[in-house]
């Protein structure tokens, strides 16, 4: 039986991660290259260099090139290891209305870019896996707000909003990766999410001070505090976890 430590070793994985260039996305790069891993970022730009990075410029909403990338990286290495569904895709008036003021086809156009693009690159690259034989992780990135409603107060007198939209993506992409965890689990591969809370982007102090004073650790994330969810659900030291949701916020959704 190999100990803790060669359990969390992920020199010998190819991930592949979506949304590589974003907030947390960067972060998480950082944190498997700094693990060993070998890493595959899908994104329109990234300004990471490593010498086990590899850089793909794609839409992850144009599906038919999606397919074809993962296929030819699945062929062309033997297989992927680990999926980091880490994208933000949304259209130019996302976050821009509220809920009574809501454009029905500018909602519908984010729910199918968000939560399409999620359930496209797990199912692309779990039929890699498969059709190579490995027994792969697959995590999905969810939210606070795909488990409990926002709290309003926080936003007011500030130019922030949360569109309604996003529970609707958060919530869905938790449940398909529940079905997609049971659904895979006769090949090996498992699938969970991690839902952050918060996270420091800069944003009005207002807003800072009043959302820290709700969560029990007294303040945001900042996006290495997700890096270490993600190292353990994509290693073998979770070999026997699937179909969970680990939630990072700062114990924002233990009151």
């Amino acid at each position: 039986m190999s100990g803790i430590k060669e359990k969390f070793d992920l020199s010998s994985k190819l991930i592949i991660v979506s949304g590589g260039n974003g907030l947390i996305g960067r972060a998480v790069v950082d944190g498997l290259l700094e693990i060993g891993a070998r890493v595959i970022c899908l994104d329109f730009a990234c300004d990471i260099k490593h010498d086990r990075l590899e850089f793909i410029e794609i839409d992850v909403t144009d599906y038919e090139k999606v397919e074809e990338i993962i296929k030819s990286i699945g062929d062309r290495e033997h297989g992927i290891d680990g999926l980091v569904n880490m994208a933000y895709p949304r259209t130019s008036l996302y976050g821009k209305y509220d809920f009574l003021d809501s454009d029905i086809y500018d909602w519908l156009k984010n729910l199918e870019m968000h939560v399409g693009s999620y359930f496209w690159l797990s199912k692309c690259v779990s039929e890699s896996m498969i059709k190579h034989g490995k027994k792969g992780s697959i995590i999905n990135f969810g939210s606070t707000y795909g488990v409990v409603g926002p709290n309003f107060s926080i936003y007011e007198n500030t130019d922030m909003k949360n569109p309604s939209v996003y529970a609707a993506i958060k919530g869905g992409i938790i449940n398909l990766s529940r079905y997609m965890a049971t659904y895979l689990a006769k090949y090996g591969i498992r699938v969970n999410v991690v839902s952050p809370g918060g996270v420091w982007d800069h944003q009005p102090e207002e807003f800072v001070r009043r959302y820290e004073k709700l969560v029990p650790l007294g303040r945001m994330a900042s996006p290495v505090d997700l890096v270490g969810g993600v190292v353990y659900l994509l290693s073998d030291a979770s070999l026997y976890v699937t179909g969970q949701n680990i939630m990072v916020d700062g114990g924002w959704t233990a009151w």
